[in-house]
């Protein structure tokens, strides 16, 4: 059967579907089979396409390591020589089963590609709630922090020093300057 029109005689052509026949303008070849069918018919399943297995494809996953072993045509391969195979080959590694966690103690999140962050001072791989230095315990940032504030803390035990000297020996509680001192027994606010 020629497909088109009369002006076009080249153009299109009509479904090989032995029930159909429909003249179809955008056809699908079968890469299996290699007929033209038209849209309703472009699938193996529709159209009963005896060489579909030829382009199949399938996924074995190993129980071991969670590896997936893709299948591809018609392989009369069983699929326990196929995994027995694999794990003869050196790939099978129990290890590769157990998923990444976040080293973070306690944390219990299980690192994915959307959820993972790399520590740009330690490279650290953690979840998205412990990406900062402080959430942690980076190595590399803790004893940045302690130099840094070590210095502040020098300043702060020379005020401490410098205002314990002030007081003579005073005792800040016991000092009548203005304050009023309670007892356990009266309370601390006035009632009116």
């Amino acid at each position: 059967m020629a497909g088109g029109t009369e002006a076009f005689p080249d153009l299109g052509s009509h479904c090989q579907h032995s029930d159909c026949h429909q003249l179809d303008f955008l056809p699908f070849k079968c890469d299996g089979c290699r007929k033209v069918f038209c849209l309703e018919h472009r699938s193996y399943k529709s159209h009963k396409c005896h060489k579909s297995d030829d382009k199949s494809r399938r996924v074995i996953v190993c129980e071991i390591c969670s590896v997936s072993i893709e299948i591809a045509g018609r392989e009369e391969e069983d699929e326990k020589k196929i995994l027995e195979r694999h794990e003869k080959s050196g790939d099978c590694d129990p290890k590769k089963k157990k998923k990444p966690m976040c080293p973070v103690r306690r944390c219990r999140e299980t690192l994915t590609f959307s959820n993972t962050s790399t520590c740009k001072t330690c490279q650290v791989k953690v979840c998205l709630k412990h990406r900062f230095p402080a959430d942690h315990s980076c190595r590399q940032a803790v004893p940045a922090v302690a130099a840094a504030a070590a210095p502040i803390k020098g300043r702060w035990n020379e005020k401490f020093l410098v205002a314990l000297a002030s007081r003579n020996g005073k005792d800040c509680a016991k000092s009548g300057g203005g304050g009023t001192t309670s007892t356990p027994n009266t309370p601390s606010v006035k009632v009116s």
